[in-house]
């Protein structure tokens, strides 16, 4: 719920910055409904008021949202949802509902953690954007909020802890640098697909130095759930 709560209300800086942009009030809260992943969103809007091509801009929210199918892969086993609920559960697959999701120890809380702060922060993402898009002109400046920053923080705070090996530091170390300093030479969404890079290199590099691997990545893992 405290996830839900924080990332939800960062929902009136969407919801101002897309009606500042030039988008309706039902084209923004078309967007929170459908789309539904803030990066995406703010991306779309971004390029749409800076003058940007709609396609153009299209392509950069769809990169952004790419990496959702990589978090559905690992969701897809720890929920193990009956296949007529996987399509709604599909869109609640977002950063904050899959860090809460891994951090759980069995799949009851899996289960619990997932569907807890997706339902809180899908329904508050939702509410403050409408209340961002009509209250756009009273709100003002949502940087002087500091809205924006609470997802990304919130993300940070639940990924931190989980990184708890060598391994792990060193793979979000590299994703870190990949990321940031493609920044400024890839179109927007593409240097976050680069980034996730860092793992199945991390791995082959670890499997290359293993005793036994035969130079072949992938062996000798761990107990499951160590290869995140």
């Amino acid at each position: 719920m405290g996830v839900g709560i924080a990332v939800g209300l960062s929902g009136f800086a969407f919801g101002v910055t897309s009606a500042g942009g030039g988008l309706t009030v039902a084209q923004t809260c078309a967007l929170s409904l459908l789309v539904f992943t803030g990066a995406s969103q703010f991306a779309l809007v971004g390029a749409l008021a800076s003058g940007g091509n709609p396609l153009t801009a299209a392509a950069g929210a769809f990169f952004l949202g790419v990496r959702n199918a990589f978090y559905g892969l690992r969701l897809s086993q720890l929920l193990a949802l009956p296949r007529a609920v996987r399509p709604f559960a599909a869109q609640w697959v977002i950063d904050e509902t899959t860090a809460v999701a891994l951090a759980q120890p069995t799949r009851r809380s899996v289960r619990i953690g997932f569907t807890v702060t997706g339902l809180s922060l899908y329904t508050l993402w939702n509410l403050t954007t409408l209340l961002g898009a009509v209250g756009a002109d009273a709100i003002g400046d949502t940087d002087a909020w500091g809205l924006d920053a609470a997802g990304p923080a919130v993300f940070l705070a639940l990924l931190a802890p989980m990184l708890k090996t060598t391994m792990e530091r060193a793979v979000a170390v590299a994703a870190v640098v990949l990321g940031l300093g493609l920044l400024s030479v890839l179109p927007a969404g593409v240097p976050v697909l680069v980034a996730a890079l860092a793992a199945p290199a991390a791995l082959y590099v670890e499997g290359r130095r293993r005793p036994g691997s035969g130079g072949r990545p992938g062996t000798g893992h761990g107990a499951p759930g160590e290869d995140r």
